[in-house]
């Protein structure tokens, strides 16, 4: 969930059927300010979800702006350490934040 008290000019887009009709993609992707934020809604395939935000990234990616991604799953497979692992690589490959979650992520829009 996106809090955006500050009232700044937000963009959602839906990339699965949408922006993007053929191939991996993920669900949604919010833009503002400097971000860009690939979110997916996903069931328990960790794996399959990562496959479907840099697939995304790759086709919408816009220069000069911060990634952030995130995995919403109904219900993680995955030990905390193991998501840590994830993470680092996701980072590291892709110079973009990656958050799995079981629940709500709040993210404040600055």
């Amino acid at each position: 969930m996106f809090y955006n008290n500050n009232e700044r000019e937000v963009e959602k887009i839906k990339v699965d059927g949408c922006q993007i009709t053929e191939g991996e993609r993920c669900d949604y992707l919010v833009h503002f300010h400097l971000y860009q934020n690939f979110i997916e809604l996903k069931g328990e395939d960790i794996p399959r979800a990562i496959e479907q935000l840099k697939a995304s990234m790759q086709q919408l990616k816009q220069r000069g702006r911060r990634i952030k991604c995130y995995i919403i799953s109904s219900r993680s497979p995955l030990s905390s350490a193991a998501i840590q692992k994830i993470q680092l690589q996701f980072y590291k490959r892709y110079q973009a934040e990656l958050k799995i979650k079981n629940q709500i992520i709040k993210v404040e829009i600055d």
